[in-house]
């Protein structure tokens, strides 16, 4: 289970265009690549300058 065969999403995509209408699935494909984008630009920028090192923990910390 997990693995979504051609069936399972041609169902999903008639069920979407049933729910949105042909009209308006253009402008959510478009936000929904303009949010990716966005979100690989932050990662990217996350991992070249990270706010603050990991702390490390002292023996006492690791007692708890």
């Amino acid at each position: 289970m997990g693995k979504l065969g051609l069936t399972e999403i041609l169902v999903i995509l008639v069920i979407v265009v049933l729910l949105f209408g042909g009209r308006k699935i253009p402008e959510l494909m478009k936000g929904l690549g303009t949010g990716i984008k966005e979100f690989k630009n932050a990662a990217k920028d996350g991992e070249d300058h990270p706010t603050s090192a990991p702390k490390k923990q002292s023996n006492d910390e690791n007692k708890l």
